[in-house]
């Protein structure tokens, strides 16, 4: 993402995307040495950059302001990421999991960070076969990062249960919406973070993980949702891929709101809502596990709603925001499109379901990425 100027909290926005590189005839994953060079030098436009492996790719929009420069913005990194892809032959798969690939056909990216990382996490970095997606909110200093951050806890889960897209790992359905967050919970370093205080508390934390060794510094910080230290955002880090635009641009417009919500209640001085990480837990598993098919846990009341329920009592709470900044009708919008059609990880298994064919599954994946 290019540099972002905040003045106030979720004044800008701006969305990172993960994708995997496959075989358009086969559908297998599918690396290219050639393209990952080419987005290591640039050379694939400023939008595009390498990942870990040689068989993905990371996009990011230009700062956007609003839900229309957000959706160009998307399609935009998108059409740029497909044209790199498809310069080594190849096609973007815009789901966080392969439905058959194995880390185990993966290279890695010869570049120095990426063999940093293997040195420091060793085998947990060569199995990185997952992609994901990243929304940065801009916020005006670091106090307000934290503040937010803390209270957003209890709303990742629903959050998350919005954007499923792996249902699939090494080939088998795991019977989860989202198995890459199942995946990236074995690192040291990911998960929700508990409470942290400000940004001086947040500081010392980072000290204290350096001088464990479990991180180098900030950036590796893989929380599902942090301070930016490259920005001035915050990021959220929890959602699969959305194979589909609308999605993406859902899911940002949602979180955006959320900050701006928080936001307003931490300069009142409300309280922090009081969470066990063992709940937090707990309601993040079960979005990942069934995503909007059946219950999701809510952390603060300690107990199991309908996801449809807790959906929309999450859009009660942004209802306000939403409206006083003309976005209300087309989160509507979209999200009733989302429920209709499902997501994307119930999408895949009603292909596989018909077909029996996981080749099927990527074609099909493929293609809805291509329509937007």
């Amino acid at each position: 993402m290019s540099a972002l100027g905040a003045p106030a909290a979720g004044g800008t926005v701006g969305v990172e995307e993960e994708f995997h590189l496959v075989d358009p005839d086969s559908g297998a994953l599918t690396g290219s040495p050639e393209v990952a060079a080419e987005a290591l030098a640039g050379a694939a436009g400023e939008l595009v950059k390498a990942e870990i492996v040689t068989s993905q790719l990371e996009t990011g929009t230009v700062v956007c302001r609003d839900l229309g420069e957000l959706r160009a913005g998307i399609l935009a990194a998108r059409s740029a990421a497909a044209a790199a892809a498809a310069r080594g032959g190849l096609a973007l798969l815009p789901a966080s999991t392969h439905p058959f690939g194995s880390w185990r056909d993966q290279e890695l990216t010869p570049d120095e960070r990426y063999r940093d990382i293997v040195d420091r996490w060793a085998l947990l970095a060569l199995q990185q076969d997952i992609c994901g997606c990243h929304v940065h909110v801009g916020v005006p200093d670091l106090d307000t990062a934290v503040a937010v951050m803390d209270r957003s806890r209890p709303y990742l889960p629903v959050l998350l249960a919005l954007t499923g897209s792996s249902p699939f790992h090494g080939g088998r359905d795991t019977g989860y919406e989202s198995f890459r967050t199942q995946w990236w919970t074995r690192w040291p370093n990911a998960g929700a973070p508990e409470r942290i205080g400000d940004g001086a508390a947040f500081r010392a934390l980072v000290e204290g993980l350096v001088a464990s060794g479990v991180v180098k510094d900030a950036t590796h910080l893989y929380w599902d949702v942090r301070p930016s230290v490259r920005w001035p955002t915050l990021e959220f880090r929890l959602g699969d891929v959305c194979t589909l635009v609308d999605d993406a641009v859902l899911f940002a417009a949602l979180v955006r709101s959320l900050v701006r919500v928080l936001a307003g209640r931490a300069a009142r001085e409300e309280p922090v809502p009081d969470v066990r990480p063992e709940l937090m837990r707990a309601a993040r598993w079960r979005a990942a596990r069934h995503g909007l098919d059946g219950e999701l846990f809510d952390p603060v009341a300690r107990r199991l709603v309908p996801a449809g329920q807790a959906v929309a009592a999450l859009l009660a709470e942004l209802e306000e925001d939403l409206r006083s900044h003309r976005e209300w009708s087309e989160v509507r919008e979209l999200l009733t499109g989302l429920q209709r059609r499902g997501t994307s990880a119930a999408r895949q298994r009603r292909v596989l379901a018909r077909t029996g064919d996981s080749r099927a599954v990527v074609a099909a994946v493929v293609q809805e990425g291509r329509a937007g």
